[in-house]
C-alpha cells in the first residue's frame, strides 16, 4: 500500500532537508513585523551592513523581464519564498523545490498574510504541461516558479502580482538553528527510522526523535522537519511551520538585535534573490514595509487543497505519472487570493497574555453547573477512562515522583494510545526536560493516535516546569467545572488548551493539521483527571 501523499519520485533518500530554511526567511520577516520602537531603529541602522553582507556572500537568480512587478516605494509588496535543495552553482536538473510560501507586507491591513503552497499541488506550469508545482524549479528555477504561481492565481482581469522572489538551501540550515541556541518545540510522535541493514532502494534520512515537548538542535532539528516518510505532504508543511512559529517565539528582541548579523551570513550564503533585491533601496524599503506593519499579528491562511491517492482508486481525473498529489478548485484559489490580500486578524489577537478575550472568557458560575452536566457524546468524544488508566498504571505510577499524572477520561472516536514497539519507546514516554538555565524538569506524554495513514496525532503533556515557552504569548481563558484552562489559537482552531496547578502545567496539543474541533480539546482538557481519583 502506497504512503498517502508520497509520489513514487519522493521514495528515495532525501539529499538535504528541503522545506525549512525559507521559513526561516519567514521567520526574519515576521520577527521583524512583531518589533517595534527602538529595534525598528536599529534595524535601519544595520541595513547597510546587512546589504554589505548580503552583496558580498549572497548569489543572484535569473528571472525573466515582466515576471516581477516592482512596487513604488510604500507600497504593499508580496514576497515568494522557495526552499530548494539546490546548491548555486551546480546543475539544477536534479533539484525540486519543496516550501513555496508567499507573504504580504501591507501595513494598511490588519495583519501580515502568509500563504504556503503544497508542493505535490497538480498545476499548469507553463511550457511543461500538467505536473506537481515543485517541479517547476527543476524546468525554471525561481523563474518559472514565481510564473507558475502568478497563472495559478490570476484571474481574468485581476492579475497576481509578485514583487520579489527568494530561494533558499539548506547548507546553513543546522548553524541557522544552533545561532539562535536551538529551539523548544512539541513533538507531536515519536519519529524514528533506521538504514541498517536495509538496501540503498530502502533507506531514508536517519532519525530517532522521542515524543514530547524538547529542545532541537541543528542536527536533531533538521531531521525532524526534513522528515518525509509515513505522512503526507500537508502534515510535513505544518510541521514545519510549527517549528518556525516556535522559533520565531523563542528568538527574544534582545537576541534579534545581536543575532541580526550572523542569521543574515548564514542565510545569505545559503540564499539566491532577484536583482533588485541586491539593492540598498529595495532593501530599506522591505526594512520600513516591516516597520510600519510593526504589531500586526500573522495570519496563516490554510490552503484548503484535497488529498487525491491514486493507489487506493481515487482516480477520477488522475494524471498517468503524477503519482499522490493535490488539488484545488477555481473557487477555493479565488477565496485564497481574497483572504491572501485581506487578511483578517487571527481570534488570539485580541487578547494580551494572561487575558481573556469577548467569548471566550471565564463564565458564569450558573453555566458551569450546566456545563457539568455534560457527557462525552456533547463534546464528540468517548469514553476511555479504562483504556488511560490501564496504560498509565503500567508505565507511570512508579517514575512521576512528585509530579501528579492527569490523564484524560475522554478521547476521540477514532483515538487510540500509540503504544511504540520499537526498542527503547515506551509509552507513555516519562522524561526530564531542561529549562534554558539546564534545571531538570520532570515530564511526561501520551500519544494518542488519531488517523496514522495521515500522520494525524494528538497528545497529553504534564510537567512540572511551571512556564515552558510554548505556554509564552497571547491567550484566553476558559473557566470549566472550576478549573481555569488557557486556550492558544491557530486562527479559528485551538491549537492548544493548557492548565496550570501548584504542582506543575498540563496541556492538550492538537494534530499538527488541528484536526480535532474546538470541542473536542475543550471537551479532552476538561476531562483531564488525577489518575488514582474518582472521576
Amino acid at each position: 500500500m502506497a504512503v498517502s501523499g508520497t509520489s513514487i519520485d519522493d521514495d528515495r533518500p532525501p539529499r538535504v532537508a528541503l522545506g525549512v530554511l525559507g521559513r526561516f526567511l519567514l521567520g526574519g520577516v515576521i520577527i521583524l513585523l512583531a518589533t517595534a520602537g527602538a529595534v525598528a531603529s536599529v534595524v535601519l541602522l544595520q541595513v547597510k551592513d546587512v546589504v554589505d553582507i548580503i552583496k558580498t556572500e549572497g548569489h543572484v537568480a535569473h528571472v525573466a523581464a515582466g515576471t516581477l512587478k516592482i512596487a513604488k516605494p510604500g507600497k504593499p509588496q508580496t514576497l515568494l519564498l522557495v526552499g530548494s535543495d539546490h546548491r548555486y552553482g551546480e546543475d539544477r536538473k536534479d533539484a525540486r523545490s519543496d516550501t513555496m510560501m508567499l507573504v504580504r507586507l501591507d501595513p494598511d491591513q490588519q495583519a501580515t498574510a502568509v500563504l504556503s503552497i503544497p508542493r505535490d499541488l497538480q498545476v499548469e506550469i507553463p511550457g511543461h504541461g500538467v505536473s506537481k508545482i515543485n517541479e517547476a524549479y527543476t524546468y525554471g528555477g525561481l523563474d518559472l516558479v514565481a510564473r507558475t504561481i502568478k497563472d495559478l492565481l490570476s484571474e481574468p482581469g485581476q492579475p497576481f502580482e509578485i514583487n520579489h522572489v527568494v530561494g533558499v538551501n539548506f547548507v546553513g540550515f543546522r548553524d541557522a538553528v544552533n545561532q539562535i541556541k536551538c529551539v523548544y518545540t512539541d513533538v507531536d510522535r515519536r519519529y524514528y527510522h533506521s538504514n541498517a541493514g536495509l538496501p540503498p532502494s530502502e533507506q531514508w534520512s536517519e532519525i530517532n526523535i522521542q515524543p514530547g515537548y524538547q529542545k532541537l538542535c541543528g542536527n536533531q532539528a533538521l531531521a525532524y522537519v526534513r522528515f518525509r516518510h509515513l505522512d503526507n505532504d500537508l502534515v510535513r508543511s505544518a510541521r514545519q511551520q510549527a517549528f518556525l512559529r516556535d522559533a520565531k517565539d523563542q528568538l527574544a528582541t534582545q537576541s534579534l538585535i545581536s543575532e541580526m548579523k550572523p542569521l543574515v551570513r548564514i542565510f545569505a550564503k545559503a540564499t539566491e534573490t532577484d536583482a533588485s533585491l541586491q539593492s540598498s533601496q529595495s532593501l530599506l524599503s522591505l526594512a520600513r514595509l516591516a516597520i510600519y506593519s510593526a504589531g500586526h499579528p500573522v495570519r496563516q491562511i490554510k490552503f484548503p487543497a484535497t488529498f487525491v491517492n491514486q493507489t487506493e482508486g481515487l482516480t477520477d481525473g488522475a494524471v498517468t505519472g503524477l503519482g499522490d498529489y493535490v488539488t484545488a478548485t477555481s473557487d477555493q484559489l479565488a477565496g485564497i487570493v481574497h483572504q491572501f490580500m485581506n487578511p483578517t486578524p487571527p481570534p488570539s489577537s485580541s487578547s494580551s497574555s494572561g487575558s481573556s478575550s469577548s467569548g471566550k472568557s471565564s463564565s458564569s458560575s450558573k453555566h458551569h453547573a450546566h456545563e457539568r452536566s455534560y457527557g462525552p457524546d456533547h463534546y464528540g468524544l468517548i469514553d476511555a477512562q479504562t483504556s488511560g488508566e490501564d496504560l498509565v498504571a503500567n508505565a507511570l505510577t512508579k517514575h512521576h515522583g512528585t509530579l501528579p499524572v492527569l490523564i484524560p477520561h475522554w478521547l476521540t472516536p477514532n483515538g487510540r494510545y500509540a503504544v511504540n514497539a520499537l526498542p527503547n519507546a515506551p509509552s507513555p514516554r516519562v522524561y526530564s526536560i531542561a529549562d534554558r538555565d539546564g534545571h531538570k524538569h520532570i515530564a511526561y506524554r501520551l500519544v494518542v493516535s488519531e488517523n496514522t495513514v495521515l500522520g494525524q496525532y494528538y497528545g497529553i503533556e504534564g510537567t512540572s516546569w511551571m512556564d515552558p515557552p510554548i505556554l509564552d504569548g497571547s491567550f484566553d481563558k476558559r473557566r470549566m467545572d472550576g478549573r481555569t484552562f488557557q486556550l492558544y489559537w491557530d486562527g479559528k482552531k485551538l491549537r492548544v488548551v493548557a492548565l496550570k496547578t501548584k504542582d506543575g502545567v498540563y496541556w492538550v496539543s492538537n494534530t499538527l493539521t488541528n484536526s480535532l474541533s474546538n470541542n473536542q480539546m475543550l471537551g479532552i482538557a476538561r476531562s483531564l483527571t488525577r489518575f488514582g481519583r474518582a472521576n
